[in-house]
């Protein structure tokens, strides 16, 4: 078993904890949430390149663009 094999764990944890955060009325847990699914989405893209899962890759990009419109609206909303 290669090491990228594994990479698909912390990967699928890091998406369940991020969507959980990201749920939270907390502004500050909302935007550890977004960088959470940013980490997720780098370890997607990882597992994604290393079994040639190209559909997987450019989900995680997408998401990945969509989790960076979080991260500046969770910013710019009022505390």
């Amino acid at each position: 078993m290669d090491f990228l094999d594994l990479v698909q764990w912390p990967a699928f944890a890091a998406s369940i904890a991020a969507a959980y955060l990201v749920g939270s009325n907390s502004k500050g847990k909302r935007n550890a949430g977004f960088w959470i699914f940013l980490l997720s989405n780098v370890l997607w893209v990882a597992w994604g390149i290393h079994t040639a899962a190209w559909a997987l890759i450019a989900l995680q990009l997408c998401l990945a663009a969509l989790n960076v419109r979080g991260l500046f609206k969770t910013e710019a909303s009022p505390p």
